[in-house]
Formats: C-alpha cells, structure tokens, sequence
C-alpha cells in the first residue's frame, strides 16, 4: 500500500514536472522566435561606397551570433518610408514624383542584423560598431533588456519549482523505503542469521526504490504525451488569434527531451530516496 501511495505521489511530481517543463520550453521557443526577429539597424558613413557597404556586410555576417543580414537600399528605404507617409493622402503619386530625382534617403541604406540569441546582441553591437565605415548601431535596447530578464525569470522559477518537486519526492521515497525496512527487520535479522551478505539485503530495497521511480515516471510521461496534442489544439482552436503570433513546439519535439528526462529523474529519484534511507535505517 505505501509502494501504491510512493507511485501515485511520485506520478503526480513528474506530471507536474513534465506539465511545468511543457510549458517552460514553448515560452522559450516563442520568446526565442521573438528574439530572432528583433534585429539591430546598421548605418554608414556618409559617401561611402557599395564596395566597402558590402565588405562591411561580410564582416557582419562572419560574426558568431549573427543568424541573418539583411540589406535595405538608399531607394529601398525611401519606397518603404513614402509608401507608409503618403498612402493615407490623396495625392499620393505627385507627392512621391516631387522626390523622383531627389531622394531625401540617399544616405541611409543600412544592414538589418538578426541574432541567435537576445542576450548576445549587446556584444554583436559593439563589435560592429567597431568596424570602418559604421556610422552607428541602432537597437530596440528596452526589448533586449525586457526579452533578457524575461529568459533570466524564466530559468530562475524553473529550476525552484524543479528542485521542490525532486525534494518531495525523494522524500516521499525514502518514508516508503522506511517503512518496508521497519516492517522486514525481523526477516533481515534472521537472512542476516543465515549468512546473507549486506549487498544482498540491500538490493531489494534498490531495486524497489528504482521501480518505484521507474513506474512513477511512465504513467505521467504517457498522459502527458495524449493531453499534450489535445491542449494545443484547443487553445489554438478557442483563441484562433494566436495561430498567427504564437508557434507551439509539435509533441515529439518536446518529448525527444522530455521522455529520456522524466525516465532517468524518476529511477535517479528512486535509486538516491533508497540509498538514504537504507544508509540510516538499514544497519547491517
């Protein structure tokens, strides 16, 4: 009956360990996607020729970080700025002819910069703004500071929440294991009488632990990999919005990690709850 009760605790901290890491990794994939798409705007000097503009590009491309470089023409910036400033007026084609041999963007081609890695944008910049010919490095710093404290939160409650959800059940491991020391003390002593070794005693407890941990690992791992298909397709179906802003992770992605850590924490919990506890309940 307390095994019974060790697997059924033991199932409820996986299932909410795994709910928890389910929930954690598509956070960082969204905000990771986020993060890919908040790029740094370079800028050159002024009279400075397509030949330098595009070694300047290679420099940046070659950068470790850097994920994309994308450049935006003097006449590219223009059409972008009078597309956004004269389509709301009525006159729009006269106001955009008035500029036809004039373009008031002449200098501001630039490089858009895309990282891996929001936390790696404050280096990429100052390398680049190292380079000749930058004339400065234009970045969404409230974004990065924002995107990099949210990723530093993130890890911090994960790794509480983690470690409060192993001591439970370590704990609740090492009562059962206990339990079944205090109660086979009298079949002990007489193996003990007929000359079992001490690893021999042992070991049923080992082994108990482990399945324990074993068996309160599967049933969670399975449960979660039904509901997991099934929660996303009706948060996506109930609030359609989203499907256009958020990406969830598919199923086999998540538990490509999942499965083999659920698996080895709830043996490992097993295995460490019973070696405790046979270390101070258990003298042989």
């Amino acid at each position: 009956m307390f095994s019974l009760a060790s697997i059924a605790t033991m199932t409820a901290c996986i299932f909410l360990f795994g709910l928890f890491f389910s929930i954690v990794i598509n956070f960082r994939y969204i905000v990771q996607s986020v993060e890919q798409n908040v790029g740094v705007t370079v800028m050159f000097d002024d009279g400075l020729d397509q030949a330098s503009i595009d070694a300047i590009g290679t420099q940046i491309e070659n950068l470790q970080g850097v994920t994309g470089v994308e450049y935006i023409s003097a006449d590219e910036a223009w059409e972008e700025f009078s597309q956004y400033y004269f389509s709301s007026l009525d006159d729009e084609e006269m106001y955009k002819e008035g500029f036809s041999n004039d373009n008031p963007l002449a200098q501001s081609s630039s490089y858009t910069v895309y990282v891996d890695n929001i936390e790696n944008q404050d280096r990429i910049v100052q390398e680049i703004e190292a380079m000749d010919g930058v004339r400065t490095v234009n970045q969404l710093q409230g974004a990065t500071t924002t995107l990099s404290t949210f990723n530093r939160l993130v890890s911090y409650i994960s790794i509480a929440i983690i470690l409060i959800l192993l001591c439970v059940a370590v704990f609740l491991i090492s009562n059962t294991v206990a339990i079944g020391i205090s109660i086979r003390k009298e079949e002990i002593g007489i193996m003990k009488l007929i000359g079992a070794t001490n690893f021999f005693v042992r070991a049923p407890f080992l082994i108990e632990g482990i399945i324990i941990g074993l068996i309160g690992s599967i049933i969670p791992l399975a449960l979660l990999y039904v509901l997991y298909n099934r929660v996303v397709e009706y948060i996506l179906t109930r609030f359609s919005v989203l499907t256009s802003v958020i990406q969830f992770l598919n199923v086999n992605q998540v538990f490509e990690v999942l499965a083999p850590v659920g698996l080895v924490l709830g043996m490992g919990i097993g295995l460490f709850g019973s070696i405790i506890t046979i270390r101070k309940h258990l003298k042989v």
